[in-house]
């Protein structure tokens, strides 16, 4: 019966896919067709955060957060395994892989290089859990990963980046950090933990189930669709008069993707880790935090001369992002029988 309820979608969830599609194309021919658009909504920014995106990407995450049980997330912190391995994978494997991708695929263009390296060593600490939601993986275990990223990238990032890139210094956008973590993290969990409590209290936990949770994954979704159609129109000019230069830029960002997604998930099917936990370590140890590397490119080359290609080569990264994203959600479902392995062998 739970398997029945499980796969009983609403018409946006069932045409997801769909919908994903059609909000890239309008965003695309707005960029193309009506650019003042795009560049209105780009100027639109506090502390460098788009100010449309950011509601958005709060409408998608409350949704998300309000579903997690905070006895789920105690849970995550008592089993280290998937933690390490996202820690592992973001911070040890992820930035020299994608240094060597950029260097092999796209020598000859240092602007690029060091768009996709900046790209490579910010790992995803928002939108990613509205991923693992649609995936069926692991909240509680999403929730304390990206905590822990959000932490690490405060240590990390500017000797990384300082590192990989070659440079004396970075000039790390704290500012916009420690905003993402608090739009994007510290606020919506606060708020859902608050009215997830009072409304069990209220209407109890079978109402809060049955009618508010499927209300609010809707709103989520109208939130991700208006953030395609946003983020596409601002690049959509770009993206379709010059395609071989987007081509070329995603070759390794592709290929890191395809990567990392087969060495976190294979480990995770190695250590017999269960499906939600597996596909959580998936989908954050895949994804980056494209806010963060496109404010340090700008801020590191700027926007004109002749290493602002770097800023371009940040701006693809997200856009391919999401229907990478929703396909691996659709992998995940297909696969997660096989996990844990002890499942199979019992």
């Amino acid at each position: 019966m739970a398997e029945r309820k499980e796969v009983s979608l609403g018409l946006f969830e069932k045409y997801l896919t769909l919908w994903i599609a059609i909000c890239i194309i309008v965003g695309l021919l707005l960029g193309r067709f009506l650019p003042d658009f795009g560049r209105f909504l780009d100027s639109l920014k506090f502390s460098r955060i788009s100010i449309p995106i950011g509601i958005c990407l709060f409408f998608m995450m409350y949704p998300t957060v309000v579903e997690i049980r905070f006895s789920d997330v105690a849970k995550a912190t008592r089993n280290p395994k998937p933690l390490l391995l996202t820690i592992i994978a973001n911070w040890v494997i992820a930035p020299p892989l994608m240094t060597l991708l950029a260097n092999v695929i796209l020598a000859g263009h240092p602007d690029f290089i060091a768009g996709a390296i900046l790209l490579g060593i910010s790992p995803c600490t928002a939108m990613v859990l509205w991923w693992i939601m649609l995936a069926r993986g692991n909240l509680g275990q999403g929730l304390v990963n990206t905590a822990v990223n959000a932490l690490l990238m405060i240590a990390l990032y500017a000797p990384l980046a300082a590192f990989y890139l070659g440079v004396s210094s970075i000039p790390v956008p704290w500012d916009l950090i420690a905003y993402s973590v608090l739009f994007f993290i510290a606020l919506p969990v606060s708020l859902a933990a608050i009215s997830r409590r009072e409304t069990i209290k209220r209407r109890g936990e079978e109402w809060f189930k049955q009618s508010l949770v499927p209300k609010t994954r809707k709103i989520s979704i109208i939130a991700l669709l208006i953030t395609l159609i946003v983020m596409f129109s601002l690049e959509g000019e770009l993206i379709l008069n010059y395609p071989l230069t987007v081509a070329l830029i995603a070759a390794p960002l592709l290929i890191h993707y395809a990567m990392m997604i087969a060495l976190t998930y294979g480990s995770s099917y190695a250590l017999n880790l269960d499906y939600e936990s597996s596909i959580c370590n998936t989908l954050i140890g895949s994804s980056s935090h494209f806010e963060v590397a496109i404010a340090t490119a700008t801020t590191l080359y700027g926007l004109s001369g002749p290493m602002s290609g770097a800023a371009l080569a940040t701006v693809i990264g997200p856009l391919m992002e999401v229907p990478l994203m929703l396909s691996l959600t659709k992998f995940g479902l297909k696969t997660r029988r096989y996990f844990p392995r002890n499942r199979l062998q019992g």
